[in-house]
């Protein structure tokens, strides 16, 4: 997972985190909270499309999650 504190978004460093990971890990896959929509746009905005998506979390909580990939 991938988080950035509030105080510090729109500055460019989830970017380059991100990067850092593709970069080192070719089809890399992430799964997001379908309920924060930044989060799926941003990485919509990197190159990732939805594969899938899942009605419960890993834990089986009621939060949709969307399963991502390059």
């Amino acid at each position: 997972m991938l988080f950035v504190e509030q105080q510090h978004r729109g500055r460019g460093v989830g970017s380059v985190l991100l990067r850092d990971a593709m970069a080192k890990h070719p089809g890399l896959k992430v799964d997001v909270n379908e309920q924060n929509p930044g989060a799926v746009r941003f990485y919509h905005r990197h190159g990732f499309v939805t594969l899938g998506r899942s009605e419960t979390d890993a834990d089986g909580r009621p939060f949709p999650i969307l399963h991502l990939g390059q």
